[in-house]
């Protein structure tokens, strides 16, 4: 049965206009509310009742909750809760969201409203809704859900409350806290939902790792070199990199004491870091094997910033561009691949030159080609250090350098001693 054909049956029980039914369920379906919520919510708004031939909800474990199940009845250990504000159907809706767990596992759950539990409560939550969500079940708490203080302690083996260290920090995490030092911010304005928004963007850093950030309510205390309690942000993901984000729930305050910050990125394999799906803050060590096409002399877009060729920019069509400076080397450890770019600065270290000495050598041999040989001279067949961020996509592997310098140790050893570990 289609979602025109539950929407048939919903306005045919109720005697109300169909179309309507069916707006108000797709636009359920494409938040991944479950049919069967979606049509109980459906009849409820048009003054249905929850429609009653819905069956009773199973009585789970947290470990075993499958998408399978439309609605079920746990009894768990609230982990974390977070609070934020969501668009949904046109208006703004604040939802609380974060971990639950007992003994079996853990599943993440959305309470669209308040029902006053914290982190440590032990809960008996009934007829809540099962999504999924990211490929995995999520509980949905609605109007519908019934939660009540447990009889007895859950016991778990996971921590309970949002505090993380860096490291820890996974995408798709709600409700967690930091201690941090603010080691980069900058204001951007950008084009939101409600119009320009004015945010704040930078890296924050502590003694395990160092992560990006996004304040959508830019706030005073974000300064460079603050140490910082930050409460209650979630995590979304780019490309495999866990960002930070905080919301108008989230709580800023100062710490008295420092945070200590690692100096050094952790260094992999060039497989392991690709294997990881994406590190913001990585270093490896390979050999270059080639220089690819777009690098040396490029043309930009002044909108966008996005390489152009002849003149075209994908999203701006025809503009006037800018000249830049680009290296895209492709690097080996004898465990994989990675492309790694160079932005202008580290380009003019490695070209012996900057923007105007490259256009100079260019218009001299008039090929522009001459600047990437040149570069390609320099670095083909050297071993490098390489630390930066780390982004693995659908179409490969790419390490934005912050550092490149030659590397002092040699990448095929230290191939073999990684491959030699992870074979025992």
């Amino acid at each position: 049965m289609d979602v025109t054909d539950h929407a048939e049956e919903i306005a045919s029980d109720l005697g109300v206009d169909k179309e309507e039914v069916e707006s108000d369920l797709r636009d359920l379906l494409e938040y991944s509310v479950p049919i069967g919520e979606a049509k109980q919510s459906v009849r409820r708004k048009h003054g249905g009742g929850g429609g009653g031939s819905s069956p009773s909800p199973d009585t789970v474990d947290v470990g075993g909750v499958t998408t399978d199940h439309g609605n079920v009845t746990v009894t768990a250990r609230v982990l974390s809760a977070g609070t934020r504000t969501i668009r949904y159907q046109g208006d703004d809706i604040t939802i609380r969201e974060g971990e639950l767990a007992d003994g079996t596992g853990s599943i993440s759950y959305t309470a669209w409203q308040d029902f006053g539990f914290e982190p440590g409560d032990s809960l008996t939550i009934g007829n809540a809704g099962v999504r999924e969500w990211d490929g995995r079940p999520e509980l949905n708490l609605n109007e519908s859900t019934t939660v009540a203080i447990a009889e007895e302690t859950v016991a778990v083996d996971r921590p309970i409350g949002g505090d993380r260290d860096l490291i820890d920090i996974e995408a798709g995490d709600r409700g967690r806290n930091v201690e941090v030092r603010v080691l980069e911010v900058d204001e951007k304005t950008i084009s939101g939902r409600d119009g320009e928004t004015d945010i704040l963007e930078g890296v924050l850093g502590d003694a395990t790792a160092r992560l990006p950030f996004t304040d959508w309510n830019p706030r005073p205390e974000l300064q460079a070199g603050a140490d910082l309690r930050v409460e209650d942000v979630y995590v979304r993901e780019f490309r495999g990199v866990p960002s930070i984000n905080l919301t108008e729930f989230s709580t800023v305050a100062p710490l008295s004491d420092a945070v200590s910050v690692a100096d050094d990125a952790p260094r992999l394999s060039v497989a392991e870091a690709v294997g990881s799906g994406g590190m913001f803050d990585v270093e490896v060590v390979g050999n270059v094997l080639e220089i690819r096409d777009g690098s040396g002399l490029i043309e930009r877009c002044p909108e966008c910033g996005r390489v152009v060729q002849g003149g075209q920019c994908r999203s701006h069509g025809a503009v006037d561009a800018e000249d830049d400076l680009r290296v895209k080397a492709i690097l080996d450890d004898g465990t994989d691949t990675v492309t790694v770019v160079l932005d202008d600065e580290l380009t003019a270290e490695v070209y012996g030159g900057g923007l105007a000495d490259a256009l100079s050598a260019a218009q001299e041999a008039m090929d522009k080609e001459v600047v990437a040989d040149a570069i390609a001279d320099r670095l083909v067949g050297r071993a490098y250090r390489v630390r930066g961020n780390l982004s693995v996509d659908d179409y490969g592997a790419n390490l934005d350098a912050t550092e490149f310098e030659v590397a002092d140790d040699d990448p095929a050893a230290g191939a073999r001693a990684a491959l030699a570990e992870v074979a025992e």
